[in-house]
């Protein structure tokens, strides 16, 4: 007999048997729980056993696509009746019964209905529209979470800190109420994850300084990831040891205890601001899913000993020695929810599914928004904020790192729920002074100073977009982004694909990055790969060439992340920062003006130097400049195509801006493999008739000291390159 049918049955017979195991010494109404409450609470439990046992037979059946059940954990149902549903909870793969218990809380849930949609990944699946089984819910605040890990606890920390944030920058149009808590729950395996220990110290870090955050962290701990156990002791030992979180600990099987402990934690994080980690002790019921066979690592008498301490039968004896309901009223409540249960996947198994390529990918972009259009400011307060000397250098070539500084501060005088955070961004301005001044300008609570940790960085992003505002974290560079790119891949970029668009988290992320800079860092600061980057669906990669057109894109990213709500990663040559001259010392000829504000570069748009059509040479970043070095030495009429936009490529602007030349040069800083230089050949090759090449940087890391280019392409290389495309 499978597992879950025992565990059915063993309910049924003790219930109706009376042997039933001794209640916890906290009396209900002390912990303010009456009759009804107690109910209300098991109710919840019961429908996510009967759900976890329907999808099990759904699965068996072809009809049904997932089967990680939240048997065991139904304690979580008392959490979810100590909070508010206006408190928005980022929750694990086993909280069902805490979506349901919140489900009662609002007038015209169905989760019984909305549940088996998702198991049969129906179509009208009302939160990820058929797109995968995730708990979540838009009326509910609880946005989808697909991570079987912790990386969702980083962006937990973020929306925490962004409702301290919204009363410190007004006005904001916050989507979270001023006195919200946010709940973020995750499994004791999952606790040693780095994301896990990531969020568990910015936390500690942020409230230890006596900054709001308003969050718990609810360790679900059942003692065993799949199959591996958690030492005993550990997970106590490593949450009490947290300096700034109030730890609080409680007995899941009893939901009284949990509810008191969860009141308690609601009531530190709500009332003083801080972060309190509720560890409820639970168990596993089933395995880790339905194709996890247990008892191949679990001996049958520790299965059975963890079988006899069911939640369920936990909770009914607390309703019976309370008052509550009597052993028939148990039987009959469970009984009936198990035949509605059934009846309903009936009628579920019938609905319609995604078919198409084009019905999955409708979410991946979120849909656009109304919001309001750039808040112009006048010249008087551009004066005052910019000052005299800036004032003047917009009207005076520069080269790009300021350029970008001007453009910056241009734009959050102009939205003002714009917030950056990174390391160094704040008092120093970063490491190249990119965003020099702003805190001055704009204050500590929109340029926030961070620890330094990437993932957090990020998750502060994601977290605060959840609640309203415009965020522009920046990694300092391109290398570190891989310490955390899980939380653009994994997370933002997910979001609104497996919430069907009803949720997103756009943000224009800033990322110093490529290569050219001498003598400095090596391959840890000098990055010149973007693939990590490139196959994420739905996210906008943009990468400036020289400082006009910076301005432009962070314009046009801006408009990407308020209007469109997309996630936009803009890569800053970090060469081109200082970039003055172009063919001779003091020539100037890579500075460029202040751009008029009207001026923007539209997505899907490129930019073409020269009309000539013996070659074009298509590139973007760095390879622009390189190649204008080069021009004067190649004897063709040629045009230069800056690319702009990497991600999503404009096929049609490139291929119409290469229309009628006789030859292509594709020009790659990037790697060789996986560079932008593959997606390109491809483009041309199945569109063009014409002789094509590429010059790339070789399939190499970067090399600090005097061999810092040798690896990358350079002027005589792209000269010798077109030449030898010109005359075979």
């Amino acid at each position: 007999m499978d597992r879950a049918d025992i565990v059915h049955h063993n309910f049924l017979r003790r219930v109706r048997d009376g042997d039933l195991p001794p209640v916890g010494p906290l009396p209900a109404k002390e912990a303010r729980l009456d009759g009804a409450a107690l109910l209300s609470i098991f109710r919840a439990q019961v429908l996510s056993r009967q759900l976890d046992r329907i999808s099990r037979k759904m699965q068996a059946a072809g009809q049904g696509f997932y089967t990680i059940g939240s048997s065991g954990h139904e304690g979580n149902a008392a959490i979810a009746a100590a909070l508010r549903p206006t408190d928005p909870a980022f929750l694990h793969y086993r909280d069902a019964a805490f979506q349901i218990a919140r489900a009662a809380q609002v007038e015209g849930q169905d989760p019984l209905t909305d549940m088996l949609l998702s198991f049969a990944c129906a179509a009208d699946d009302p939160i990820s529209g058929g797109r995968h089984k995730v708990l979540g819910s838009k009326a509910l605040n609880i946005p989808p979470q697909t991570s079987t890990i912790a990386s969702h606890l980083p962006k937990a920390v973020g929306a925490a800190y962004s409702i301290g944030l919204a009363r410190r920058v007004p006005p904001i149009a916050a989507q979270y109420p001023a006195d919200a808590v946010v709940a973020c729950s995750f499994g004791d395996a999952s606790l040693n994850h780095s994301t896990a220990q990531g969020a568990l110290n910015t936390a500690g870090w942020t409230s230890y300084q006596n900054v709001p955050l308003p969050l718990i962290f609810i360790c679900e701990d059942n003692g065993i990831g799949i199959s591996t156990k958690s030492p005993a002791g550990w997970v106590a030992a490593n949450l009490q040891a947290r300096p700034g979180l109030e730890y609080i600990s409680c007995n899941g099987l009893d939901i009284v205890e949990t509810y008191a402990a969860a009141t308690r934690a609601a009531q530190i994080a709500r009332a003083r601001k801080k972060p309190a980690i509720l560890h409820t002790r639970c168990i596993r019921l089933y395995g880790h899913a339905g194709a996890d066979v247990e008892a191949a690592y679990r001996p049958k008498s520790e299965i059975e000993a963890i079988e006899a301490q069911d939640p369920l039968i936990h909770t009914a004896a607390r309703l019976i020695a309370e008052g509550a309901a009597s052993q028939d009223d148990i039987l009959k409540l469970y009984q009936d929810i198990e035949a509605q249960t059934s009846r309903t996947s009936e009628e579920i198994v019938t609905r319609p599914h995604l078919k198409t390529a084009a019905q999955v990918m409708r979410s991946i972009l979120p849909p656009e928004r109304t919001v309001p259009r750039i808040n112009a400011p006048s010249d008087a307060e551009r004066a005052e904020r910019f000052g005299v000397a800036d004032m003047r250098a917009m009207d005076a070539p520069q080269p790009m790192n300021k350029l970008i500084n001007l453009g910056l501060c241009d734009l959050m005088l102009s939205y003002p729920e714009i917030v950056m955070m990174g390391e160094d961004i704040g008092r120093k301005g970063g490491v190249y002074g990119i965003t020099k001044g702003l805190q001055t300008r704009f204050g500590e609570a929109r340029m926030i100073d961070t620890l330094l940790d990437e993932q957090s960085i990020l998750g502060l992003a994601i977290g605060t977009a959840h609640n309203g505002f415009v965020p522009m974290p920046e990694i300092q560079f391109l290398a570190y982004l891989h310490n955390a790119e899980d939380q653009i891949r994994g997370e933002a970029a997910t979001l609104p694909f497996f919430s069907n668009g009803q949720f997103s988290n756009p943000m224009v992320l800033r990322i110093a990055g490529l290569g050219y800079q001498r003598g400095f860092g090596g391959h840890f600061h000098n990055d010149n790969s973007l693939a990590v980057l490139r196959d994420i669906p739905g996210i906008v990669i943009g990468v400036p060439s020289d400082g006009a057109e910076a301005v432009r894109m962070y314009r046009e990213a801006v408009r990407l992340a308020r209007e469109e709500q997309r996630v936009v990663v803009m890569i800053e040559p970090i060469a081109l920062y200082p970039m003055r001259d172009l063919h001779e010392d003091g020539d100037g000829g890579w500075m460029r003006t202040y751009p008029d504000r009207a001026e923007t570069a539209p997505l899907g748009k490129v930019t073409v130097n020269g009309q000539g059509d013996d070659l074009a040479i298509v590139t973007f970043g760095n390879g622009v400049y390189l190649c204008e070095q080069a021009r004067p030495d190649i004897k063709a009429d040629l045009r230069v195509v800056d690319l702009r936009w990497l991600a999503p490529l404009a096929t049609e602007a490139v291929l119409d801006a290469v229309k009628g030349c006789k030859r292509v040069l594709i020009v790659d800083e990037c790697r060789r493999t996986g560079g932008q230089n593959e997606a390109l050949m491809a483009l041309f090759s199945e569109h063009l008739d014409v002789p094509i090449a590429r010059y790339t940087a070789e399939d190499s890391f970067i090399a600090t000291g005097p061999a810092y280019g040798a690896t990358l392409p350079n002027r005589d290389g792209i000269i010798r390159a077109a030449n030898a495309l010109l005359n075979p």
